[in-house]
């Protein structure tokens, strides 16, 4: 005889998993909260579904590269910047612009950086 703490018999046990075996793989949700489950692809986001691009905006470019780099990266130059990035596996819609910035420029942090190469796209579209 089993003692502990089950609070079903071994039989009952075995007969819940033949029945959730099924469901289990399927590889569909298991949860019946909707709001537990994870969210679907943006597939219908032309940002995403085009794959990496550089942000358009100072804010996105500020948020991509401050969510790569972090603060560890600063100060640095364009050439520093550009190894930090391919370290952490950036995409190279990141990496490409910062060739574009002159080799002398120092970055204190990430805004300087994020202005910068806002700034040298905006110059570019003109």
């Amino acid at each position: 005889m089993q003692r502990g703490s089950d609070r079903l018999s071994v039989h009952r046990d075995e007969e819940m998993k033949h029945e959730l075996q099924g469901l289990l793989r399927s590889g569909h949700p298991t949860r019946t909260e909707e709001w537990h489950d994870p969210e679907p692809t943006a597939e219908d986001d032309p940002r995403i579904a085009g794959g990496p691009a550089m942000p358009g905006s100072l804010a996105e470019a500020r948020l991509e590269l401050g969510r790569i780099l972090g603060r560890t990266a600063f100060p640095a130059g364009p050439g520093e910047l550009m190894s930090a990035l391919r370290r952490r596996n950036a995409p190279d819609a990141l990496i490409e612009p910062l060739r574009r910035l002159p080799r002398s420029a120092r970055y204190g942090n990430v805004q300087e950086l994020a202005e910068a190469l806002t700034e040298g796209e905006r110059r570019r579209e003109r």
